[in-house]
């Protein structure tokens, strides 16, 4: 990690999402006990006197350059070889077809050392992160407007001011994430601020938050996206879910491709948006100002609910809708190209006042032609109609708004893998999603963001109504905590300027907290019970995984857990158990029948010269006694011990067999070596009993037994004789 210096000669870490996140250095104190073991390790030189070259070097006539590479492997430096693409292919017919499909998918392969080319210059970062905040403004008036017009026609009136108080809360959120950034280049955005300056659990709750809202950004946004397709084309309206699926599919390929390609494939349609929303905004009111500016009369709506302040409210929690989104940044640093900080603020800068622009924009044309939502037409529809009335630009603006509504998810793409891998390094989430795809994609969040939002859109049908319920109310949870987190981080830090930016901050978190609990009240019985119920339940299981990770941990540790005994005791009791000279070995070989599987067990744990044994379960005196009987043909060579099942129960006395064995000489290393026989297609698995892999099951949890299998290869085009 580099360091740059921001405009104030501090300095601030330059940061990459790492292909060895899943390969972290020991600490200091593991070193030195790793240390302090090996002192102690006696190994014999024959250990090291290897049969085998290691670096596969080739040998024969054509061994004049020792270090000249073979096919699979190219070897760098003594004692390091590296991959090529002819190692890594699978060794079956279908795999291969797998792979050749993924390649047509997705691409070649990228190496390890190309992370760094695959960061987002801010032109392509631009409308990849804020497609979804800015695409929230074809739905976000017209949520604000929605609820206005439960009161009639005269309480649109009010929009104007309503409008007025989100735009103030777009510039307070704005700051306040701007704000962020420089103090948290590392990314992780909310997660990392409240985790460090409230509280881990607290963290995790603005996490989730953030990921539900991420999951409901790919449903809504898809949804949205279709049902403006399918108000132009009626026919397709009964295949609204299945293009939606397509659309996910479609989604996740592109950015299993890896950053820079998706960018290149995403960002037009931003662009073409923007271009076609800002460029109906400024005809529009240069059409407004030939006409003085004057107001247009709206429609008369009767009125079905009481002007109060708990609908000024509801109608001001629906149309900040509008800022989903705008968080993105402050997620996704590391994707940026250096300094990455610095150019995470110019972008922010950029996209809340382009979010301002239009937002202000369309609500002061909507208020002047005296609009008002339909059923059968969205507000932007009809403002597009009223600005040209003829020409392709009507379609223009709707294809456009198609586009940026099925693209918004691209954002929730960017920043959920990072977010989950950020998580995991935490140890909260599944280690899994710190693994970086063939195109340095973070695969395993995509894919989970993916079925997730599958699934969700499927469960709803499709309904965008339905799906808006649920929006809101996690992003705003993650506003107000990061918020008050960055309140906590200046009160704590008291740099130069601090009050100043803990007044933002603290603004900032105030309306954002109305937001949210208003969304919560107004729409709970809409659904957002369900965001509601889902956060303490996942920041539960968030933190069982956390504390199991921890176990692991400690239990696979270097150094021993804190315990009664003394530590001198503790650690040399460790020490033993991990000298090489100090392991106690017995072989066990279960024994079904005599064939080549068991024989080539048999040899092989002789072959090592440790105490041996083998145990065959039989069902009856009478097999039992044959069994012994050909084991003396065969010379009786090592000790067989034979247990009778009269129930003709297997599995189960065998694994009790084995862990009486180990109860009985806890300090001895017990490997049981199953003699197993492998085939080539997975319909031939079930013509087999399978019992090696049973055994390996029941016997994986007895501490101090090591299982391994001795296969034995049966193909189609061999003769072997046990077919």
């Amino acid at each position: 990690m580099g360091k740059e210096r921001d405009g104030e000669g501090q300095e601030r870490p330059t940061v990459s999402l790492s292909p060895s996140a899943e390969f972290p250095p020991l600490s200091a104190p593991d070193l030195e006990a790793l240390r302090r073991l090996g002192d102690q390790w006696r190994v014999d030189e024959s250990a090291r006197a290897l049969p085998v070259d290691p670096e596969l070097r080739p040998t024969g006539p054509g061994a004049a350059h020792p270090r000249a590479p073979n096919e699979e492997f190219r070897p760098d430096q003594p004692g390091e070889l590296t991959t090529t693409p002819a190692a890594e292919q699978p060794d079956t017919d279908v795999g291969r077809l797998a792979v050749r499909i993924r390649r047509v998918l997705l691409g070649p392969p990228l190496s390890s050392g190309s992370v760094l080319r695959e960061r987002m210059r801010k032109l392509i970062a631009l409308p990849i992160l804020s497609s979804d905040l800015l695409s929230s403004v074809a739905y976000g008036p017209e949520a604000l407007l929605t609820i206005l017009v439960l009161a009639g026609t005269a309480a649109l009136g009010l929009s104007l001011p309503i409008a007025g108080a989100l735009v103030v809360l777009m510039l307070a959120v704005g700051a306040s994430y701007r704000q962020t950034v420089r103090a948290y280049p590392h990314g992780a955005g909310s997660y990392l601020v409240v985790s460090d300056s409230i509280g881990p659990r607290a963290g995790l709750t603005a996490a989730i938050g953030l990921i539900l809202d991420y999951v409901l950004t790919v449903s809504v946004s898809v949804a949205a996206g279709i049902a403006a397709i399918t108000s132009a084309m009626p026919a397709l309206t009964p295949l609204a879910v299945p293009l939606s699926l397509l659309v996910i599919a479609a989604l996740l390929t592109g950015n299993l491709r890896g950053i820079r390609v998706a960018g290149n494939i995403f960002a037009a349609p931003t662009y073409l948006f923007l271009i076609a929303i800002g460029g109906m905004t400024l005809v529009g009111l240069t059409q407004a100002a030939a006409r003085g500016f004057t107001v247009a009369p709206a429609p008369p709506v009767p009125a079905t609910e009481t002007l109060g302040v708990l609908l000024i409210a509801r109608a001001f929690a629906s149309g900040a809708t509008s800022m989903t989104g705008i968080e993105a940044v402050s997620n996704a640093v590391p994707a940026l190209r250096p300094t990455e900080w610095r150019n995470a603020r110019t972008l922010l800068t950029w996209m809340v006042s382009i979010l301002i622009l239009l937002f202000a924009g369309l609500m002061f044309l909507v208020h002047l032609n005296g609009l008002a939502p339909r059923a059968n037409e969205t507000l932007l529809s009809q403002l597009a109609h009223r600005t040209f009335p003829h020409g392709p630009w009507y379609g223009i603006i709707q294809a456009a708004t198609a586009l940026i509504l099925l693209l918004a998810a691209n954002t929730a793409y960017n920043d959920l893998p990072r977010l989950l891998y950020f998580m995991a390094r935490d140890a909260y989430v599944p280690r899994r999603f710190l693994h970086m795809g063939d195109r340095l994609a973070l695969s395993n969040g995509l894919i989970t963001l993916s079925i997730a939002s599958a699934v969700i859109l499927t469960a709803f049908g499709g309904r965008t109504q339905s799906l808006i319920q649920l929006y809101a109310v996690g992003v705003f949870l993650a506003f107000t905590l990061s918020q008050v987190g960055m309140v906590n981080h200046w009160r704590r830090h008291r740099e130069p300027g601090w009050r100043r930016r803990a007044a933002i901050n603290a603004f900032g978190a105030v309306l954002s907290a109305i937001v949210l609990v208003t969304a919560a009240i107004t729409k709970f019985a809409s659904g957002a019970w369900v965001v509601v119920v889902a956060v303490p339940v996942l920041v539960v299981l968030c933190l069982r995984i956390r504390r199991h990770y921890d176990r692991v941990r400690q239990a696979v540790s270097l150094r021993p857990a804190p315990t009664q005994l003394p530590s001198e005791k503790s650690e040399r009791d460790m020490t033993q158990e991990f000298l090489p000279q100090r392991v106690r070995h017995l072989l066990v070989v279960p024994v079904a029948r005599f064939d080549q599987t068991t024989l080539r067990a048999l040899a092989y744990v002789v072959s090592l010269g440790q105490p041996s044994l083998a145990v065959h379960v039989s069902p009856e005196d009478q097999e039992a006694d044959r069994l012994r009987d050909e084991w003396t043909a065969w010379g009786d060579h090592i000790r067989l011990e034979i247990v009778v099942s009269p129930h003709r129960e297997i599995l189960e006395p065998l694994a009790q067999y084995i862990g009486q064995l180990h109860e009985r000489s806890p300090d001895l290393t017990l490997t049981v070596v199953i003699p197993e026989v492998v085939v080539d297609h997975p319909w031939q698995k079930v013509l087999h009993s399978r019992i090696e892999h049973r055994l390996r099951k029941a016997l994986r949890r007895l501490p101090g037994v090591v299982i391994t299998s001795m296969p034995v290869q049966v193909s189609d085009d061999s003769h072997h004789p046990s077919r």
